[in-house]
């Protein structure tokens, strides 16, 4: 069974992971689909692949029901694993790449409750930072703020260097969505977000050019799908709109890279295109198989 597949920036590879322990990367080219990298090194079932931005090169990270995450780099055509992270104790579900203004770095939530974060530092090191226990049972999923400030784009300082403040959101096995920020170096609890009534499965902060509105995106086992928006800059208050409630569970949301369609894939066997007005969040459903 693949449980992920994803194109890098260029939309010219995809990778794919599978039940098989395999980490699959295609050429899809001109409507092809060429097998160009077979990677293992995983002992159970793989999850999750992501790419990193390809300023950094060739990289992608995978993570596994064996604990550990693999980031993988291709040299000269050749696909090699560069970085093996064996310090969860449990499953790692979910692995997902800063925005690279941030620099190489990567977030990877376990259901040993714990999230990590690994950041290069240059000549092949990787420092390592874990949030113990941000999740009670376990940790499902991590998604990025964009390295945006909200409402930068209204109102521009004149010749100031935007403070940018490192953001992630996260789902877990205690029905939370939470807001994670570096505070001096330290990753710290920001905001704890309450609606769902089962595992949250997947989150997604959506992409923003710097209007005033932050926006996520939840689903659960409870088949409900949450746009959570915070329309002050400081990021304190969060306000929950259920988008739809499915017959079955949601595994997966996904934004589109303007933000105004929101992907959502359950065990309904569908995937529904949620097109919605930008401002309003009027959000509808549009269902196809």
């Amino acid at each position: 069974m693949i449980h992920d597949a994803q194109m890098d920036y260029y939309g010219t590879r995809l990778a794919t992971c599978s039940s098989d322990r395999s980490v699959k990367i295609f050429d899809v080219r001109n409507g092809g689909q060429i097998l160009i990298a077979d990677l293992r090194g995983h002992e159970g079932p793989v999850w999750q692949v992501a790419w990193a931005h390809p300023m950094y090169g060739n990289i992608l990270a995978s993570c596994s029901y064996d604990r550990k995450v693999i980031i993988w780099k291709e040299e000269n055509g050749t696909w090699e694993k560069t970085y093996e992270y064996t310090g969860h104790d449990s499953s790692v579900n979910s692995v997902c790449w800063a925005p690279h203004d941030y620099g190489l770095i990567l977030a990877c939530g376990s259901s040993d409750g714990a999230i990590s974060l690994l950041s290069y530092t240059g000549d092949g090191q990787w420092e390592v930072k874990k949030i113990g226990n941000a999740h009670t049972i376990g940790c499902n999923a991590v998604s990025w703020a964009p390295a945006v400030v909200p409402g930068s784009l209204i109102e521009q300082p004149s010749g100031q260097k935007p403070n940018y403040i490192k953001r992630f959101a996260s789902g877990g096995c205690d029905n939370l969505v939470k807001i994670w920020k570096e505070e001096d170096g330290q990753w710290k609890e920001e905001q704890k977000l309450e609606a769902h009534s089962d595992w949250v499965r997947d989150v997604a902060w959506a992409p923003s050019i710097g209007l005033p509105t932050s926006t996520i995106a939840s689903c659960s086992q409870d088949g409900r799908v949450f746009i959570w928006t915070c329309d002050d800059a400081s990021g304190n208050s969060w306000s929950p709109k259920l988008l739809h409630k499915f017959t079955d569970v949601v595994w997966h949301v996904s934004w589109s890279i303007t933000a105004n369609i929101l992907a959502v894939s359950g065990g309904d066997n569908k995937v529904s295109a949620a097109p919605g007005l930008l401002l309003s969040h009027a959000l509808f459903p549009e269902e196809f198989t």
